[in-house]
């Protein structure tokens, strides 16, 4: 039976493969596991495998689990959309939070994150190839929004995320991702301090890497299926 660390294993390695086949280090791309949907019996399992770093999308579902795992020194990605009734949630339990594209967003997220934590770690997300029902700010709307959250206390801008719509090959989907590696550059030479390019999923993270990611974030060739339906950001 493939165990979750044996899935690990292959993903790191399928990261690893991808870095050395574009010169990259692989120090250089982190990787996320998407746990949700799934139990905190299989994140303690992933982290038995050396995985620290967790995505949840579904908030209320997280920050039960996050309760339930309090013992273990994890790192928590709220990389699902942000509702103004759960920022206060994602500012409370999350260390980062991949999917701020409004300024209303980010302002109630420094407002409510805690005086005693770290600063909330933030990234931009937008909507690099213009889909019709994707989250995100348009790619010309992206510097203004990025120097306004900068701008605000109690969080740390570390560079945008992207979930462009499923391509046909692998060059189709590298051609968009380095449409958002594009846009990267061009907010880093207006001297805006980002180090986070968070792009890439289970099916096209070689492409990701290729084009510049950072952070790739995968949860079925973790996990396997989802015990549900979900829209998938993994």
């Amino acid at each position: 039976m493939t165990t979750i660390g044996d899935n690990l294993q292959r993903v790191r390695t399928r990261i690893a493969n991808a870095c050395a086949a574009h010169g990259r280090d692989p120090a250089d791309v982190q990787l996320l596991a998407v746990s949700k949907t799934f139990g905190p019996e299989a994140v303690r399992e992933a982290h038995a495998a050396g995985q620290t770093a967790f995505g949840e999308n579904y908030i209320q579902e997280a920050v039960e689990k996050i309760a339930l795992l309090q013992d273990l020194p994890l790192q928590w990605h709220c990389i699902g959309p942000i509702q103004s009734n759960k920022t206060r949630l994602v500012a409370a339990h999350f260390d980062w939070a991949h999917t701020v594209d409004r300024l209303k967003i980010a302002q109630r997220l420094s407002e409510q994150r805690p005086d005693g934590l770290a600063p909330l770690q933030v990234c931009i997300q937008v909507n690099i190839d213009g889909g019709a029902t994707k989250a995100g700010v348009a790619p010309d709307e992206a510097l203004a929004l990025a120097r306004e959250v900068a701008r605000l206390p109690r969080l740390a801008l570390r560079g945008l995320m992207t979930i462009p719509e499923p391509a046909a090959d692998p060059a189709a989907q590298r051609a968009v991702h380095e449409k958002a590696r594009d846009l990267f550059d061009a907010l880093r030479a207006q001297a805006l301090a980002l180090d986070t390019l968070s792009m890439g999923m289970t099916a096209d993270l070689e492409a990701a890497i290729a084009a510049g990611s950072t952070l790739v974030r995968v949860g079925t060739a973790i996990f396997g299926g989802r015990p549900y339906g979900a829209a998938t950001a993994a």
